[in-house]
């Protein structure tokens, strides 16, 4: 039997889970039904999108073709949860819900949609150039064959790590939230970089360049962070001096907290 599968929110992160699909034919374009809210974005995605998937518009008629689909991928914002039309079940099995929203968990949306077995996965922004990492947490009863074919959905455009449901709250701060803290500090080095007069796209260019050629010096030669300082910092030394002010100004203390932050908003929308 072929899976359908229905994709609830058609937007940038749905299209970077399924689009990685399409380009490998792991999936036929023709098994797949997305739901937009507007009418604007049904037109844009049928004029502008390179495969020709059925998509319709959310309040219309035909929406409830999605009920006959054995996936059900959940990619609206969380505050749209409350707007999901009802999706009963058309047969005797519980067909898989699998939900993206941030921050909903498992116990609501089990309470929302009592009629499927439900799966909580967090991903973030760079699944959509095929960097992403995402968790995931089984809800009850999933099968063996299902979590393979759920975990074949993101491994296209993603690194995949299992969790139990309590650390996909700390999974999103550091890697769905700490996507814009990297940017935060890209942008600060680079202005810094700006201040002592270089050219501001050559100063981004740099820092970015920079952190990338670190990254890759740390897990290619597997040295800790800490031996990666002492290396580049000497006694009286220009990287002693920029480090005092991190520490004066409290930069460690302030990146701890605003990911233990964006855990405890994350709880919050439980």
């Amino acid at each position: 039997m072929t899976t359908k599968i229905a994709v609830i929110g058609f937007g940038n992160i749905a299209k970077a889970i399924i689009t990685p699909l399409f380009d490998k034919k792991l999936i036929n374009p023709k098994d797949v039904y997305c739901l937009v809210n507007t009418k604007k974005s049904l037109e844009n995605i049928r004029k502008n999108y390179n495969y020709d998937v059925n998509i319709f518009q959310a309040n219309s008629k035909d929406a409830k073709i999605i009920l006959d689909c054995q996936i059900k991928l959940l990619a609206v914002k969380p505050q749209q949860l409350k707007n999901i039309i009802e999706l009963e079940e058309n047969n005797n099995n519980k067909n898989l819900l699998v939900s993206i929203l941030a921050g909903v968990s498992l116990e609501k949306l089990i309470k929302r949609f009592p009629n499927h077995k439900c799966v909580r996965v967090v991903t973030n922004i760079p699944i959509t150039i095929g960097k992403g990492l995402t968790g995931i947490s089984w809800g009850e009863e999933i099968t063996k064959d299902q979590k393979q074919f759920i975990k074949r959905l993101f491994e296209t455009s993603s690194k995949i790590y299992e969790f139990p449901e309590d650390l996909l709250d700390i999974f999103l701060a550091l890697t769905s939230s700490g996507p814009a803290l990297i940017a935060l500090i890209i942008e600060a080095l680079s202005d810094g970089g700006l201040s002592g007069g270089l050219q501001k796209r050559l100063s981004e260019e740099l820092v970015m360049d920079m952190i990338l050629g670190t990254v890759s010096l740390i897990k290619d030669t597997n040295i800790t962070t800490a031996e990666l300082k002492n290396m580049v910092t000497s006694p009286g030394g220009t990287t002693i001096s920029a480090l005092r002010v991190l520490e004066d100004k409290s930069l460690r203390s302030a990146l701890i907290e605003a990911v233990v932050s964006a855990s405890n908003r994350s709880k919050e929308f439980r």
